[in-house]
């Protein structure tokens, strides 16, 4: 698959390895990282950001694609929707049908609530069935969650809202044993022994994996579960707009059927949305390894209701995303590949960067390799990347180390002939991660009473950087959390009058702030097609 001018360059990596096999490359200082953030991170660029006209966070900075979905009317203005047609009847409403949406559900039921799971696509269409690399819990002898919280704390810039990580790292611990009581198949030594491994940013090994398909593992578990008790779920019918009561607290949604095209009520006296990140909108042009409902639907929904937004202008850009093959371009390579010992090589062959620093920190080097140094290697479709060396890995660990510990990712390259036993990757960073999202409480409590948030679309956990591991651990925790509360709550709530005249405030609002827009939102899938806008 490589060309014959690839394969040239691929031979200054062979003669480089064996000075870097068991060579730990210095990490950068304090004033480095935030040099290289400062001037290469997407992030801190003036370009691609704007100040939103409208709403509770009006005058705050976000990115561009986002504040057109923030400032676009609603789906519903020229439709008329009967509110006393009341289609779905229930305690807990839960929007989205990732992993967050699934432990929320699993949760609310034990409460004893009537819950309901509607998603946009099938059950398990989510970012949780992507995740690769692993899932973060202090649980060896070595470890506390003490460690864990200043990892993320630290790694969040911190700014990250202290009683969330509290919450994410106190929980961890136990969030590992539900899913092995669930029957999900970590990665374990002989005598039984969990496999733990380093992530970027993390003090200790920490990092739980099953093998290189951790979160569809869990997905596939906790999608069984939410079947096996009995849980109704109805797929292709995402929510288009929240309702509220007249008191102003959440009460539900309207749903709309993609297969259909009816709209239907679900009136519900608590609401979770778990609708995912917003990959799909391709910040700054860049590629993405988000599924392809990801297009921010639960920020849009719930900040029209009165969510309040909180870094919502920080994305994560994964180091590693695949710069070629162009079949896959943009696909996840998972921080594990680094974790287990391959290292970012630029055109000479030449490592330039520690290969777990953060997140936002490694994909900036690998930007300034590329952009600010003219080091980065085009490949035959025009895109620019850098050298994975994965070849090291099984020279550290051992033969059989990649197929082992990586199977899903070596079967991917071996489609396209190549060989990660003997040839590096190329990679470039990929849109990943919307860091911040709908500000929660402890719980997954929104400032709309009744309202919850959990998973990628809520904001405040991580700051303004996630640690690898973290968001499979995050969507567990509050999905949980937000479910056993709603659950709960539910059982003292007397639905009032369901109203969508925060629906048509915000009209209102859009129009005296000279904002008319032709766009709608959520924009519920996206967009590919050139040409053509909604």
């Amino acid at each position: 698959m490589y060309t014959a001018q690839m394969r040239e360059l691929i031979k200054k990596v062979e003669k480089s390895r064996p000075q870097r096999v068991g060579v730990d490359f210095p990490r950068m200082t304090p004033e480095e990282r935030e040099e290289v953030l400062e001037q290469y991170h997407p992030d801190y660029s003036e370009k691609g950001f704007r100040k939103i006209k409208v709403g509770v966070n009006k005058g705050a900075k976000l990115p561009e694609e986002l504040a057109d979905l923030i400032e676009a009317g609603s789906r519903l203005a020229e439709t008329k929707i009967d509110l006393e047609q009341v289609d779905y009847d229930l305690d807990v409403l839960i929007i989205g049908g990732g992993g967050a949406g699934a432990a929320a559900a699993l949760e609310a039921k034990k409460q004893g609530a009537n819950v309901l799971v509607a998603t946009k696509l099938r059950f398990g269409d989510a970012n949780t069935m992507m995740a690769e690399g692993g899932i973060q819990a202090a649980d060896k002898d070595n470890d506390s969650p003490t460690r864990h919280y200043l990892d993320v704390i630290g790694g969040g810039h911190y700014v990250n809202k202290q009683e969330l990580v509290e919450a994410l790292v106190q929980d961890a611990p136990v969030i590992i044993n539900w899913l092995e009581e669930l029957g999900v198949l970590f990665d374990k030594e002989a005598d039984g022994t969990m496999v733990t491994t380093h992530g970027g940013g993390t003090s200790r090994k920490r990092m739980h994996a099953a093998a290189d398909y951790t979160g569809a593992e869990i997905m596939r578990t906790l999608r069984d579960e939410v079947y096996n008790q009995g849980i109704e779920v109805i797929e292709f019918s995402p929510a288009v707009e929240l309702l509220l009561d007249h008191d102003g607290k959440a009460a539900g949604a309207i749903l709309y059927n993609l297969e259909t095209d009816e709209y239907c009520v679900a009136r519900a006296k608590t609401v979770i949305i778990a609708t995912g990140g917003a990959g799909r909108l391709h910040y700054q042009g860049f590629p993405t390894s988000n599924h392809y409902g990801a297009t921010a639907d639960g920020l849009v929904m719930g900040y029209r209701a009165g969510a309040e937004l909180i870094f919502a202008d920080t994305i994560q850009y994964h180091p590693t995303g695949v710069a070629f093959p162009l079949q896959i371009f943009g696909a996840l390579v998972t921080e594990k590949v680094r974790s287990l010992g391959a290292t970012p090589l630029n055109i000479d062959g030449e490592q330039f960067v520690f290969p777990l620093e953060t997140r936002d920190v490694e994909a900036a080097a690998i930007i300034r390799e590329c952009h600010g140094r003219k080091k980065g290697i085009t490949t035959s479709t025009g895109a620019v990347g850098v050298w994975l060396d994965t070849p090291l890995i099984d020279l550290i660990h051992g033969p059989g180390t990649i197929e082992k510990r990586l199977p899903a990712m070596y079967r991917q390259y071996q489609r396209f002939g190549i060989d990660m036993n003997k040839e590096p990757i190329l990679v470039y960073p990929t849109l990943h991660y919307q860091n911040g999202g709908l500000l929660i409480n402890q719980h997954g409590q929104t400032k709309v009473e009744n309202l919850y948030v959990v998973g990628e679309t809520a904001g405040g956990i991580h700051g303004r950087n996630r640690l690898m591991g973290n968001s499979l651990l995050d969507i567990l925790v509050f999905g949980r959390r937000a479910g056993i509360r709603a659950g709960q709550k539910s059982k003292d709530i007397e639905l009032k009058g369901l109203s969508l005249e925060h629906v048509n405030l915000y009209h209102q609002s859009l129009a005296e702030n000279g904002l008319n827009p032709e766009r709608v939102a959520p924009m519920l899938l996206p967009q590919y097609t050139h040409g053509r806008e909604e």
